[in-house]
């Protein structure tokens, strides 16, 4: 495929700048991937005749913000607007959460489901949808409370043709309960487990949000335990930059709540093997490098 230049100089300055790829690498990953994609997605948004919401589901370090970055540059440059929405944007509020906590204690961290503003989500996206702009959308502050988060001043979008909507669990459906009679994976205890069947009805709620999705694309590491240390050296790098960071340990027991919560073996494996729930699956590398790609349908 033929890479225009100036998508070329703006892509690479991006990932240059915030990824430290060589700039082989961003002409291949470019070519082969990133633009292909855009493409496909711009061809499905003129076939709708409205606003296309791409899903985009990938858990920590599988580089959805990246993805999300440079799809929004390419698009820039084809003619469309972007708005990028993250499934975080939809928490409920500091003080809703609070609430939530004293009737679950379990729900410690904001995440599982059931920790979402689902009816802000669906008006967000039936707006966009039927083109009601401007159209005000949620942001969240993960700094704010001493980390625990808040949601601050939305957004005020003007116009957007494409959606760009990634999440952890986004697109993610509830699955049998009789999975959970089956040997689990070995960490989930069987307190989690309990956690673990109450988070599965509560994704019940999150269809009619899915529902609104056009497509959905999963970035899917080799192993799923890979997001463990993805996470750590992320929280070693910025402690290392003078930030507040998590340490190892704390990093653990943070992943595991949430492997507890929607184990990626038991909720992400079966979706990525769906024929008709994904259209794109993008194999995620040891070292964030892509492997292979599988189109669904």
């Amino acid at each position: 495929m033929t890479i225009d230049k100036s998508v070329y100089h703006d892509v690479l300055e991006f990932c240059q700048t915030h990824l430290r790829m060589q700039p082989q690498m961003v002409s291949e990953v470019l070519c082969n991937l990133w633009l292909p994609l855009a493409t496909k997605l711009v061809s499905h948004r003129q076939q709708l005749n409205r606003p296309l919401i791409q899903g985009i589901l990938g858990g920590q370090g599988t580089g959805k913000t990246t993805l999300c970055r440079v799809l929004a540059l390419i698009f820039q440059h084809l003619g469309y607007q972007t708005l990028s929405l993250s499934l975080d944007d939809l928490y409920k509020t500091y003080g809703d959460r609070q609430i939530l906590k004293q009737h679950d204690p379990r729900l410690i961290w904001r995440g599982p489901p059931g920790t979402h503003d689902l009816e802000l989500g669906l008006t967000v996206l039936d707006k966009v949808r039927n083109c009601e702009f401007p159209v005000s959308v949620p942001r969240f502050d993960k700094s704010a409370h001493n980390g625990a988060g808040n949601r601050t001043t939305p957004e005020i979008v003007p116009k957007a043709d494409i959606v760009l909507f990634e999440g952890w669990f986004v697109g993610v459906r509830p699955i049998d309960p009789s999975a959970f009679d089956h040997p689990p994976p070995p960490i989930l205890t069987p307190e989690d487990q309990a956690f673990a069947r109450d988070m599965n009805r509560n994704l019940r709620d999150y269809l009619p949000l899915w529902e609104r999705l056009d497509g959905l694309i999963v970035l899917y590491p080799q192993d799923y335990r890979l997001s463990l240390e993805w996470r750590k050296q992320a929280e070693r790098e910025m402690i290392a930059v003078g930030k507040s960071g998590m340490s190892d340990s704390e990093v653990e027991q943070f992943v595991k709540y949430f492997w507890c919560s929607l184990h990626p073996e038991l909720f992400i494996k079966p979706l990525v093997e769906s024929p008709t729930l994904v259209d794109l699956v993008i194999e995620i590398n040891s070292d964030h490098s892509f492997g292979n790609i599988v189109i669904s349908h």
